[in-house]
C-alpha cells in the first residue's frame, strides 16, 4: 500500500496526470469510472486564485465520487504560492500539488512551472511556502532538470523530501524537450534508488500501453505511473493496465459504442459543470481522440464540432452508435 499523508493508494497506483484544457471534472469523473487510483485538477495559478479569477476558482470543483483527488498549483511568488494555498485547503482536496514541471513557455517566462528547475533555492522558497500554509499533504511534479546539462532531480528530490514533500511525481524530460523525444527513465530509477529517498516517487512519460506500463514498473521500480497524454480521449487505458497486471491479456478494446457512452456521459456532465454552451463547445476538441482510427468517421465528426444544440449532438450520436453496429475496433 502505498501512503501520501493519510491517503492510501493501492499498491502501484495509476495517477491521471494534470493536465491543462483536459483533467477537468468530467474528464477527471471518466477516468475514474474506468480505475485511475488518484487525479489531480488542471494547474491552477496562484496569482489567479488571489485575484478572485473566475476560471482559475472553478478548477477549485471537485467532488466526493473523484476522491482522491490534489488540487495542483503554480506561480513564482512566495506570498502569492502561500495565499493561494490556504485558498485551496479551504476547499478540502485531498492534497495539493505543485507544479515545477510545465514547460510552456508563458508559465516558465512568470519563473514558475518548469522555470523554477533554474533556481532550485526558490523552488525550495515556494514549496515551503505552501507547506506551511496548509494542513493537507503537499506533493511535487517536476521534470529532470532544465536541460541535458543541467540534469538535477537528484538533488530536487532530497531538498524537496526534507522539508516535507510527501510525494514526487517525475516527468522523464527535460524542460529543452518540452514533450519531444525520448523520455529516460533511467534518472527516476536513480532517485527511486537512493537509500536517503522514503517518500512515493511516481514515474511520468510516454506510458501509451498495458506492456509498456509494465515493462516499467519492473525495469525502473517506481511506486506507481502518471498517465497523461495517453487518457486523452481513452480513458480505459487504467483499467486495461490493471487487467493486464493481473493476467497478463488485454481487455477487449472498447468499441464504438462503448466510445459513444463515454462521449455521451462527458458531454452530459460538461454541460450540467460548465452550462449548456460552454459544455458543448469545450467537449469539442474531445471527439478527435474518442474515435480515433475509426474508419470513414470525418462526416460524423463534423456534426460533431458544428452542432450546436443538446438534442441534435444526441441525435448525432445515436447516429453513429447505429452506424458502426458490429464495427471492430483494431
Amino acid at each position: 500500500m502505498i501512503k501520501i499523508g493519510n491517503i492510501e493508494l493501492p499498491d502501484f497506483p495509476l495517477l491521471l496526470a494534470p493536465m491543462e484544457d483536459v483533467s477537468d471534472p468530467p474528464f477527471r469523473r471518466l477516468c475514474k469510472a474506468h480505475g485511475a487510483d488518484m487525479m489531480y485538477s488542471e494547474f491552477i495559478s496562484s496569482e489567479g486564485l488571489i485575484r478572485d479569477a473566475i476560471k482559475s476558482r472553478m478548477k477549485l470543483d471537485i467532488f466526493d465520487y473523484e476522491r482522491p483527488v490534489g488540487i495542483q498549483i503554480f506561480g513564482g511568488d512566495e506570498e502569492a504560492m502561500a495565499m493561494s494555498s490556504k485558498i485551496v485547503s479551504a476547499v478540502n482536496p485531498d492534497l495539493i500539488d505543485i507544479n515545477f514541471g510545465c514547460p510552456v513557455k508563458k508559465v516558465v517566462c512568470k519563473g514558475a512551472g518548469a522555470g523554477v528547475l533554474k533556481d532550485v533555492d526558490l523552488m525550495i522558497r515556494l514549496t515551503q511556502a505552501v507547506i506551511d500554509s496548509t494542513h493537507l499533504p503537499v506533493t511535487v511534479k517536476t521534470r529532470l532538470g532544465w536541460d541535458d546539462n543541467s540534469i538535477n532531480i537528484d538533488e530536487v528530490a532530497e531538498r524537496l523530501q526534507d522539508i516535507g514533500v510527501a510525494a514526487l511525481s517525475i516527468h522523464a524530460r527535460t524542460r529543452a524537450q518540452m514533450y519531444k523525444g525520448h523520455s529516460d527513465w533511467s534518472h527516476i530509477a536513480r532517485v527511486k534508488n537512493n537509500p536517503r529517498i522514503t517518500m512515493p516517487i511516481f514515474g511520468n512519460g510516454d506510458i501509451d500501453s498495458p506492456e509498456k506500463a509494465l515493462q516499467y514498473k519492473n525495469e525502473y521500480g517506481i511506486d506507481g505511473i502518471m498517465i497523461g497524454r495517453a487518457a486523452i480521449g481513452y480513458p480505459w487505458i487504467f483499467d486495461e493496465i490493471k487487467h493486464y497486471f493481473k493476467t497478463g491479456e488485454h481487455l477487449p478494446k472498447p468499441t464504438v459504442i462503448d466510445r459513444v457512452e463515454a462521449v455521451r456521459n462527458h458531454l452530459t456532465w460538461a454541460m450540467e459543470w460548465k452550462g449548456e454552451r460552454l459544455g458543448i463547445v469545450e467537449t469539442r476538441p474531445h471527439y478527435t481522440n474518442y474515435f480515433k482510427g475509426i474508419h470513414s468517421f470525418k462526416t460524423h465528426k463534423q456534426k460533431l464540432v458544428t452542432l450546436d444544440r443538446p438534442e441534435e449532438l444526441f441525435a448525432a450520436l445515436n447516429e453513429i452508435e447505429e452506424a458502426y453496429a458490429g464495427y471492430e475496433v483494431v
